[in-house]
């Protein structure tokens, strides 16, 4: 087997079905299997998905387990030399598979790899390429210089705005919503860290692989639609609270020991004003 790709469903039937649908509308001539674990959803998923694609191993969680855990027990299921994980939101084009199988194999140095991702309008989704969030990366993130000059890298160290999104080079860490991964390079960083619930598990795992000793790579030579939860709609406080607490756990387990004890109480600091900032603009603000 050489590819096994993984999806992680809670309850986005719809979406999941539509993305199963560009999956098996694949054009490739590398052998695949679909690993799709459900965590508790409770639409339509459990009794639609396996009829309608009898061909996908099915794992039914009778809890939301987190992103992490049901990704680790689709990873240990998996037969193939590379590991996809696939987000249930994405649609991949006909060529996907076959030109990042292609391009792994052809540098077995690169233990993950991911394509361009751009979100339904046609822009970048910026997180498919990504430096490491060290304090100096996520304060000139946070505070908008970032946004103000995106054409410097040094202020740019964490969504690489300065680099040109139709090129390919190595880069600090992809996003979980299409990441494949060489299986090698799994069994020497180890699987996800289950302390990550939904978010942060992807940042985490690349800086493992690349302490292990692999690159990571972005090679936009084929892309996907990554329709992101609607912007519309308020999040439930679990999706802000678990999004923030994943930047402090990300610090404290690769960054907490590097820095003054300041530095670490600034950060966390930090995180807190933007929890409480976005706990408030989520509640309050208007809705678009």
């Amino acid at each position: 087997m050489d590819l096994s790709i993984i999806i992680i469903n809670y309850n986005t039937c719809e979406l999941t079905l539509n993305c199963l649908k560009s999956v098996f509308e694949s054009e490739t001539s590398y052998s695949y299997e679909v690993i799709l674990v459900d965590n508790a959803s409770k639409d339509a998923s459990i009794e639609k998905i396996p009829k309608q694609y009898p061909a996908v191993r099915f794992l039914a969680n009778k809890d939301n387990l987190g992103y992490s855990k049901a990704n680790n027990q689709g990873i240990m299921m998996a037969e193939g030399r590379y590991v996809l994980l696939l987000n249930s939101d994405t649609i991949i084009q006909p060529d996907s598979i076959q030109t990042m199988i292609h391009f792994m194999d052809s540098n077995p140095n690169v233990g993950a790899a991911g394509c361009k991702i751009v979100l339904p309008d046609g822009s970048l989704d910026k997180a498919c390429r990504r430096g490491f969030p060290t304090p100096s990366a996520s304060f000139y993130y946070a505070s908008g210089i970032a946004r103000r000059f995106p054409k410097n890298p040094r202020f740019n160290q964490y969504q690489l705005t300065h680099l040109d999104p139709d090129q390919d080079y190595p880069v600090d860490c992809l996003v979980g919503a299409f990441m494949m991964v060489r299986k090698a390079a799994i069994d020497q960083a180890g699987l996800l860290d289950e302390e990550f619930f939904m978010y942060g598990e992807d940042i985490d795992w690349c800086y493992r692989i690349k302490q292990a000793g692999w690159d990571i790579y972005y090679y936009p030579k084929t892309q996907i639609i990554h329709y992101k939860g609607a912007s519309s709609r308020r999040k439930p406080l679990k999706i802000i609270y678990e999004f923030h607490r994943a930047m402090f756990l990300f610090h404290r387990k690769h960054y907490r020991d590097k820095y003054f004890f300041l530095i670490n109480w600034m950060v966390y600091l930090g995180i807190l004003v933007k929890l409480s900032a976005s706990i408030l603009l989520n509640r309050f603000g208007s809705v678009r």
